[in-house]
């Protein structure tokens, strides 16, 4: 009598050959400590521009009369030889950080917060900045196909774009609603007046542009975590390779020591025994089913497991003897929507009959 190990059923749909498959934790782990993770230079960059305006405003006053106190401390002496003094130079130094300092320590809090909160924790690894002297010489033709002919580089050229206009925009119709108001302060001859109207106006500006600038960072981050979820995915050759590492890697080892000793308290081994047919993704998820006419018109569940748990139950299965039948939707849909114990639901019969059907035929080769 033939043995099961693995039926590569595959009846939602054609895949090709390429990375057709979903990155494993695994890969996206050794992805990060490489520090390749998904986020946003956009949402950065926007966060610390909105928080630097902001800390511009609340600081205003405190600019401004520090400017006009490093203007009144040069002109009264640019007549003197004091000019020539190098503690000139420290002065405006001084001054300098004064006003400079506050916004960039705000600018680099936020900057360093927002890395955090995207990588989803600290990352230290000084591959980004290792040089790669392949790169060295330009590859024209991969720069326009990924920056003019693919979906993210019509993304960036539409959002650059769309930032230019606003600015333009904006700028002109608080620019047409209050220069008249200034111009008339001027011809008056208050000239604090209209320094403070045009500071007010300026600061207006920014936090509107700042805001719609966050605002269009939020689709960046979905859009480049999307691009880079697509970029980490597998090939089937990959995932058997990665199969074989796990089994010789000592941390996976240990990983799946813990998941082995969480399926015993889940009672998981002997439910998978018991099972009629193992479904796998074939990596991420996995779901057995037992069919019983004396208990229920259709199968059940009677385990299922994700990642470590899922390779712990195909092992189960191949040392058992059950079927192990890939199949990425169908194992998906169950782990999803159904839990451990129900009856499959009349929207995966037909395709699970088929499952059934195509075991008891191989029996009886």
């Amino acid at each position: 009598m033939m043995s099961f190990e693995d039926v590569d059923l595959q009846w939602f749909a054609a895949e090709d050959e390429g990375r057709t498959e979903e990155p494993s934790e695994l890969k996206i782990e050794r992805a990060r400590k490489e520090g390749r993770v998904a986020k946003s230079q956009d949402l950065n960059s926007s966060l610390v521009f909105l928080f630097a305006v902001l800390t511009l405003i609340l600081l205003g006053k405190f600019i401004f009369q520090s400017c006009a106190e490093i203007l009144i401390f040069f002109f009264e002496r640019v007549l003197s030889k004091e000019v020539m003094n190098s503690s000139l130079g420290f002065a405006f130094i001084n001054y300098l950080l004064k006003i400079v300092l506050p916004i960039a320590v705000v600018g680099i809090v936020v900057c360093v917060i927002s890395n955090i909160v995207q990588n989803k924790g600290m990352i230290f690894s000084l591959k980004p900045i290792t040089p790669n002297f392949s790169k060295i010489i330009p590859k024209f033709g991969e720069y326009f196909k990924n920056t003019l002919f693919s979906f993210k580089g019509a993304f960036n050229i539409i959002k650059s774009i769309g930032k230019v206009l606003i600015i333009i925009i904006i700028a002109y119709v608080m620019l047409r609603r209050d220069i008249p108001v200034l111009l008339m302060v001027i011809r008056n001859g208050q000239i604090l007046v209209a320094i403070g109207k045009m500071a007010v106006m300026v600061a207006q500006i920014l936090v509107i542009v700042a805001v719609i600038f966050l605002i269009i960072a939020i689709p960046d981050y979905f859009v480049n975590k999307k691009e880079f979820i697509e970029s980490m995915k597998m090939t089937k050759q990959e995932v058997k390779q990665e199969y074989k590492e796990m089994e010789g890697d000592p941390e996976i080892k240990s990983r799946l020591s813990q998941a082995q000793k969480q399926l015993l308290q889940m009672n998981i081994p002997k439910a998978v025994q018991e099972s009629d047919v193992v479904i796998t993704n074939p990596t991420h998820f996995a779901v057995s089913l037992k069919y019983d006419k004396d208990v229920a018109d259709s199968p059940k569940v009677m385990a299922k497991g994700a990642d470590e748990i899922a390779f712990q139950m195909r092992k189960i299965a191949t040392d058992n003897q059950i079927p192990i039948v890939e199949n990425r939707p169908l194992a998906r849909g169950l782990y999803t929507d159904t839990e451990v114990g129900d009856i499959i639901p009349d929207g995966y019969l037909s395709i699970v009959a088929s499952v059934y059907a195509e075991i008891m035929k191989l029996k009886k080769d």
